[in-house]
């Protein structure tokens, strides 16, 4: 079924990781209605990351995303998230100067993020 009234989802701290990052992810795929996701403290890792990547390019509701505290590293937010269309990026363990690069290159389609925590 579609969401048409969850507009803000916090889950933080909630042991998510990776398989139940890429079941939201999925999820946000069709989502026409939420515009804030916390999922901070959820152990996500790369392939999490790389799940929210391809999601971003295609949803236009989300404007704040937050994936900080979590095992996000440099190799696997190469293929995740144009910055530039951020106003907000808080740092994460581990990510560095090489994935907030790749996560520059990897939002460039997304027109509605506003927040990216990391």
């Amino acid at each position: 079924k579609e969401n048409k009234t969850l507009t803000t989802l916090h889950l933080e701290n909630n042991n998510i990781g990776d398989e139940g990052a890429r079941a939201l992810a999925n999820a946000l795929k069709k989502n026409k209605a939420l515009t804030e996701l916390n999922l901070k403290y959820n152990g996500i890792g790369d392939e999490g990351a790389r799940a929210f990547s391809n999601v971003l390019n295609v949803n236009n509701t989300l404007t704040c995303l937050d994936l900080s505290e979590n095992k996000i590293g440099d190799e696997n937010a190469r293929a995740h998230l144009d910055l530039n269309n951020t106003n907000m990026l808080e740092e994460n363990d581990g990510i560095g100067d090489e994935g907030a690069r790749a996560l520059a290159d990897a939002l460039k389609e997304n027109k509605t993020l506003t927040q990216l925590h990391l």
